[in-house]
């Protein structure tokens, strides 16, 4: 895949590469998708979320709960 940008967007690119540690602006490139990626996957389970039902307060007995849980899993 090629992609053109224009000057002024290729100095920012090679700003990015030089200061980030990139190797490449393909991997530059590949980052920024991944990133993107991950926002909208963020961002489909938080409507998803929104949407289901209400399953109750999240409060420091919930927690405790997740907790209680976790240690039974780890000391089976």
């Amino acid at each position: 895949m090629n992609i053109s940008i224009p000057e002024s967007l290729q100095v920012f690119v090679d700003l990015q590469v030089g200061q980030r540690g990139f190797e490449t602006s393909s991997e530059y490139v590949r980052e920024l998708i991944r990133m993107d990626q991950d926002r909208q996957n963020l961002r489909s389970s938080l409507l998803r979320g929104a949407q289901s039902a209400d399953a109750g307060a999240a409060d420091q007995s919930y927690f405790e709960g997740l907790r209680q849980s976790v240690r039974s899993r780890n000391n089976a």
